[in-house]
């Protein structure tokens, strides 16, 4: 679960992350009340969505004009920077062309910037570790840096058994070219990150970017947090800081359905029990000349109503030819997924082709559903023959 730029600082403040003073505003008059609370006499003035690059972006109703972020002198040119945000509509690379609502931005205090640098924390899947990485090439997409200029990219892998500790923090200070206090400043900045990672069960969190003020201290410019969804049920007070806006319907109604949900570009629909089998799915997919139209997976405990709004979640996007059911039984039975796929076809009145997959528990049970529905249905018998049906299913449409 991702969350705003203002919602990120007021969490990460209370684990003692070295930010700037700023206040959020949902209008332009409040944007100017903010300013007034803070030292000035420069103020920044941020776009509000989940999306980076917001300073190089452009507004729709404004293409030539200036981006998402904008410095300004005076209290009067907050509330009119802010005015020029809210409400219009913010397209940056992450966005798309279709772009993002602003529906509220953030006054922040200016900064006297020496340097720009990159610090991020996220979980390693190859080393099962959570990593701290960093870098001199602040206010760069770090993924940019990495391909272009990996040497850039300074990491050090945390023992979870023993935590962080203040050597790690010297070595990347010691690597960004840190001296003196800036060194002090910079691990107590770790430190802190890293604390507030651990509690919060955060994914990721990035401070792109992290600068050196003119007096040396290490000061978070911006920051990107991010949760891991599986540990929500322990934070229900994060859980409240989601923005139902900033998400696709449809993977907001998954999320209400209990469905792990991601919309994608391509024309197969895929509903999947397993995120593995769900990726090896969409992969066969691509293997066989078609693309996949989503990331659905129904779950282990997948029941037959969850299996008809996952049909109902699929057949929402226009750009849905047709639909590859791909189930392995367990606890999540073949006769219970089948009885749900074909109240799903007749309760929806399904139009697209549709072909499924079945093995595991109660299969033969399952196969026999589908087969007596009377539904054309296209079975298949593994998945290499599944995909090579739905593709054709969709030459042939």
């Amino acid at each position: 679960m991702n969350i705003h730029e203002y919602q990120a600082k007021e969490l990460l403040r209370r684990y003692g992350v070295a930010l700037l003073e700023g206040h959020v505003a949902w209008n332009a008059e409040e944007a100017a009340a903010a300013a007034a609370k803070l030292p000035g006499p420069v103020y920044v003035v941020k776009s509000q969505i989940h999306a980076g690059g917001r300073g190089a972006g452009h507004f729709k109703e404004d293409p030539s004009g200036k981006g998402g972020v904008r410095v300004v002198k005076s209290a009067a040119d907050v509330k009119a920077a802010a005015d020029a945000m809210i409400g219009k509509v913010l397209v940056t690379k992450q966005t798309g062309p279709a772009g993002k609502l602003v529906s509220r931005v953030y006054v922040e205090d200016g900064c006297d910037i020496a340097r720009e640098l990159y610090l991020g924390l996220l979980v390693d899947r190859a080393t099962s570790r959570l990593t701290i990485m960093a870098s001199t090439e602040g206010g760069m997409e770090i993924e940019e840096v990495a391909e272009k200029r990996p040497e850039k990219i300074l990491k050090v892998a945390i023992d979870p058994a023993s935590g962080v500790s203040g050597f790690h923090a010297r070595k990347l200070a010691l690597g960004l070219g840190l001296t003196g206090k800036q060194v002090l400043s910079f691990t107590k900045f770790v430190l802190a990150l890293y604390g507030a990672f651990v509690e919060l069960d955060c994914a990721i969190v990035e401070i792109n970017p992290l600068v050196e003020t003119g007096a040396g201290e290490i000061v978070a410019l911006d920051a990107k947090v991010s949760f891991d969804d599986n540990a929500l049920f322990r934070h229900k007070d994060l859980e409240a800081l989601r923005d139902d806006s900033e998400m696709d319907p449809k993977e907001l109604d998954a999320v209400n359905n209990d469905l792990n949900y991601v919309a994608l570009d391509g024309e197969i629909g895929c509903m999947v029990n397993g995120a593995g089998l769900a990726m090896a799915t969409m992969d066969i997919i691509k293997l066989y000349g078609s693309s996949p139209a989503n990331f659905l997976d129904v779950g282990g405990t997948a029941t037959a109503a969850r299996v008809t709004e996952a049909f109902r979640i699929i057949t929402s996007d226009a750009n849905v030819k047709a639909i590859l059911v791909n189930i392995f039984g367990g606890i999540a039975k073949c006769d219970m997924i089948a009885t749900g796929i074909v109240e799903a076809t007749k309760t929806l009145s399904l139009r697209v082709p549709l072909v499924v997959r079945l093995e595991g528990t109660n299969v033969d049970l399952g196969k026999k559903i589908l087969a007596d529905s009377g539904l054309a249905i296209i079975t298949a018998d593994n998945l290499a023959d599944a995909a090579k049906k739905v593709v054709a299913a969709v030459k042939g449409a």
